[in-house]
């Protein structure tokens, strides 16, 4: 059986997770993971914010399709930074039927955040998908394979036909992915395709075929893809209700505390011995960035652990510095709090906002914004009266999504994710010439111990902290 590692680094939300985060943890011996949500949109905003060390540019250097390289330079890279409060260009929504530009795109972000994560050293980087995200899966993946990814991490939904995808991708060979479409009959057409052949610009060898790692929050789903995904499913990572962004509904109907929070009981509760029996390893997630909870792990029998929040605020991450300092002094002073918010993402499922004045966890701030949704990570696909496919999100205006077939009342209480988490990483959009968005920071239930990372006397701390006292739960196990 193939060695892995003990501890993986999450794969969180829209450029939090970068590639110098995991390129650190990666170089330390650990599994250094890139998100890959938004990753067009990271790389369009980084090449017209000037590129600033020419990271986007050496990794396109090094893209093995030079035309499509140097047709994204020429429309997004802007020598010195585009002018301060001017809006980042506008780029196709995703779809099922992407644009070619939109799809070039997509290959050439994946590939170069791979690329830069793995540069320096021989270890093993991932990258992290949201199987929810539909429209973009192909050619994000075949980008990170061109790269070299080693591990594919996905969750968000029930990637069964992936582990299938990246067997025909390891040979360039024409894939397919069904769309989940609201309302679809049979013999609509919802195939997506990708043939890397209408990208490619020279004959490629064989590629590496990345282990897939699926992230599951229930017994019966982590059976299901073990036993019915469309190829091998290397190992699982078992998230538990306390990680941050997106959470598993509870089981059975929704109750919600005196706070509004979701309360969760036994049924949503993971049997560990069930688990072993499926005979692969498996990572636990969501509340384990301690070195007991490590211990612990190791001792139910994991092959580790996925730790997110606490890499989220490491020095080397993608999130804001000013949200990182202000969070962490929160912690420090024991006033830190994540709301596991019911209402606030599109998609229904519950989302973790940590609280923090100045971003959209304050109701008024949000109530402030526009409501607008332009660019459509979390929309519904829908069939149209006519047929067709159409796309609505509840966080867009009250009118056009109701026009859209939309309950009216799904849009109380929802929010512009999208937008709100490419600000975090300092890629706010400008609205109206004058409206700059917001963040919504995201956190897990542990953001209130990450204190424990810090070194004596400091306010801030690296990945390299978080990996050496993590690592302290391997040495005891082992004494």
């Amino acid at each position: 059986m193939a060695k892995h590692c003990t501890i993986i680094q999450g794969g969180m939300g829209v450029g939090v997770s970068n590639w110098k985060l995991a390129q650190t943890v990666s170089k330390a011996g650990q599994l250094g993971v890139v998100s890959g949500t938004a990753l067009d949109q990271i790389l369009a905003r980084r090449l017209q914010d000037g590129d600033q060390g020419g990271h986007m540019r050496r990794a396109l250097e090094a893209f093995p399709f030079p035309v499509m390289a140097e047709r994204i330079l020429k429309t997004y890279f802007v020598s010195g930074g585009k002018p301060a409060g001017t809006p980042y260009k506008t780029i196709p929504l995703l779809a099922k039927d992407n644009p070619r530009e939109l799809a070039e795109l997509c290959i050439a972000s994946n590939f170069a955040e791979v690329f830069l994560a793995r540069e320096g050293h021989c270890n093993a980087v991932g990258i992290n998908y949201l199987e929810k995200i539909q429209a973009a899966l192909l050619p994000c993946i075949y980008g990170a394979m061109l790269a070299g990814v080693e591990y594919i991490l996905m969750g968000a939904g029930i990637p069964l036909k992936i582990p299938g995808v990246l067997d025909l991708f390891a040979e360039h060979r024409r894939a397919e992915y069904g769309m989940h479409v609201v309302g679809a009959l049979e013999g609509d057409n919802t195939t997506m395709h990708f043939n890397p052949a209408d990208f490619t610009e020279c004959k490629l060898g064989s590629l590496t075929r990345p282990k897939f790692l699926a992230i599951v929050s229930s017994n019966t789903l982590a059976t299901t893809m073990v036993k019915k995904a469309s190829g091998r499913v290397d190992g699982l990572i078992i998230e538990m209700r306390t990680a941050g962004g997106h959470n598993a509904p509870p089981r059975g109907k929704l109750q919600l505390t005196d706070a509004g929070e979701p309360i969760y009981g036994e049924r949503d509760d993971i049997d560990i011995a069930k688990l072993r029996e499926l005979g692969i390893p498996f990572w636990l997630a969501g509340g384990y960035g301690h070195p007991e909870k490590l211990r612990e792990a190791l001792s139910l029998g994991a092959t580790g652990v996925q730790v997110g929040t606490a890499f989220e605020f490491a020095s080397e991450s993608g999130l804001r510095e000013d949200y990182k300092r202000d969070l962490l002094q929160k912690v420090i002073s024991g006033t830190a709090h994540v709301f596991t918010d019911p209402l606030a993402s599109p998609t229904g499922f519950p989302f973790k906002v940590a609280q923090l004045e100045g971003t959209y966890s304050e109701p008024e701030l949000y109530a402030a914004r526009p409501r607008i949704c332009n660019l459509g990570f979390l929309r519904e696909a829908y069939r149209t009266s006519e047929g067709d496919i159409g796309y609505r999100c509840p966080a867009e205006p009250t009118t056009v999504y109701a026009s859209k077939g939309g309950n009216a009342e799904d849009v109380v209480g929802r929010k512009c994710i999208c937008n709100g988490l490419l600000a975090n990483v300092g890629f706010p959009q400008v609205l109206n010439g004058q409206r700059v968005e917001l963040g919504i920071v995201t956190a897990g239930d542990d953001l209130v111990s990450i204190a424990q990372f810090l070194p004596p006397g400091q306010s801030y701390y690296s990945a390299l902290d978080v990996i050496a006292a993590l690592e302290k739960g391997c040495s005891v196990l082992s004494t």
